[in-house]
């Protein structure tokens, strides 16, 4: 019979959680702003694709999430930030939810949530 200890379950867990990204996903700062037709977010998403991120619409709510990229176990000597995953829900102004447009360039999501009625739940990647 293998018999664990609990520091190895840990090693195990933290391990596990550095390779799938399993930890919980990290807040996204967001700017938004109104122009004429949209409601803008932007938010930086360092080390991911557009193929790694997804937006959601739903009734009232955009959701932005993207899966970990890349990070595997290191012996930091500063760490201030993490690779992905990432994860935000904003509350959306009435009048926005007609449609989503998003882009992914140089680690800055912006996202365009145009005005109108609201379509039905839509789930998309950025391009």
């Amino acid at each position: 019979m293998l018999v664990r200890r609990d520091e190895d379950l840990l090693e195990d867990v933290e391990l596990l959680e550095a390779l799938t990204g399993a930890e919980r996903p990290q807040s996204v700062p967001v700017n938004a702003y109104e122009a004429p037709e949209a409601l803008i977010l932007v938010a930086p998403l360092p080390a991911v694709t557009p193929d790694d991120v997804t937006i959601e619409l739903r009734p009232g709510i955009l959701r932005i999430s993207a899966r970990l990229r890349s990070s595997g176990p290191r012996e930091y000597l500063l760490h201030e930030w993490e690779y992905g995953g990432y994860e935000r829900e904003i509350d959306l102004p009435e009048g926005y939810g007609s449609g989503v447009e998003a882009s992914l360039t140089n680690g800055q999501l912006v996202v365009r949530v145009l005005r109108g009625p609201l379509a039905d739940p839509l789930s998309m990647q950025p391009s």
